[in-house]
């Protein structure tokens, strides 16, 4: 049995979270189709790409089944693990995979 820590029923929880869930699915797999509409092959290589693909799987994986830990999962797989601080930065923001995995 799953680790009942939710207040909420898991009824309670598709009736109250579903429709916005589903409209996430919708903007993924639309970002998907405009990538795959587009000109050139370095966005379907950029790295970030490559680990949202990777992390899709985990999603429906039937390991994670029960376990509650698809987050903590995906969370890891995207986070750039890299210990020693960069000398200079080269964008503004997080890039949100890590640079140094070969996804």
């Amino acid at each position: 049995m799953a680790d009942e820590t939710c207040p909420l029923t898991s009824q309670q929880v598709v009736d109250l979270y579903f429709m916005e869930h589903r409209a996430k699915l919708l903007d993924l797999a639309a970002f998907l189709d405009r990538l795959d509409r587009a000109a050139g092959e370095s966005g379907r290589q950029d790295v970030r790409v490559r680990a949202l693909q990777k992390a899709i799987p985990l999603l429906t994986d039937p390991a994670s089944a029960g376990c509650a830990d698809r987050v903590q999962r995906i969370l890891h797989l995207l986070s750039d693990h890299t210990t020693e601080p960069t000398t200079a930065a080269h964008t503004q923001s997080a890039l949100g995979a890590d640079p140094n995995t070969d996804y």
